[in-house]
């Protein structure tokens, strides 16, 4: 695809979490691989899990690089997804026991090109269980 073609900059990657559970110590790297050197959008966190989760939401952090002039070469956010209604109802769509959701955490946000972004649970739990997979999904802007 050329530079000004449409999707050139989308990016998704998803790892699958250990079927014991989600360690807290246990953090999940992706690597963008984009056309461009940088480019701005919409980021969306996506988790799958079991109908067993124990919880309502997960606690989330999140570290992505900052721009070059910048002192900090990394910043770190907090996330707090919510994954069901006070009743108990997911709100993730699946079959069976498994729910997959997906949450826009950032409507302008700037990836680089192979500069990592980290994901890892901040939970008051050593281990989290339930979580099949985690992924983020990224695409631009449309000019």
């Amino acid at each position: 695809m050329g530079a000004c073609s449409p999707g050139h900059n989308n990016y998704s990657q998803y790892h699958t979490v250990d079927s014991e559970g989600w360690a807290y110590d246990d953090t999940f790297e992706f690597i963008p691989a984009i056309a461009d050197s940088t480019a701005t959008g919409k980021l969306a966190v996506t988790l799958r899990h079991t109908n067993s989760y124990p919880y309502s939401n997960i606690w989330l952090e999140i570290l992505y690089p900052t721009p070059a002039d910048t002192l900090d070469p990394e910043k770190a956010d907090t996330l707090n997804i919510t994954l069901s209604d006070k009743y108990g109802h997911w709100h993730g769509r699946g079959m069976g026991l498994t729910f997959q959701l997906a949450d826009t955490v950032y409507r302008d946000f700037t990836v680089y090109n192979g500069a990592p972004i980290r994901l890892r649970h901040i939970m008051r739990v050593d281990t989290v269980t339930g979580i099949e997979q985690i992924g983020i999904s990224f695409t631009p802007m449309t000019k």
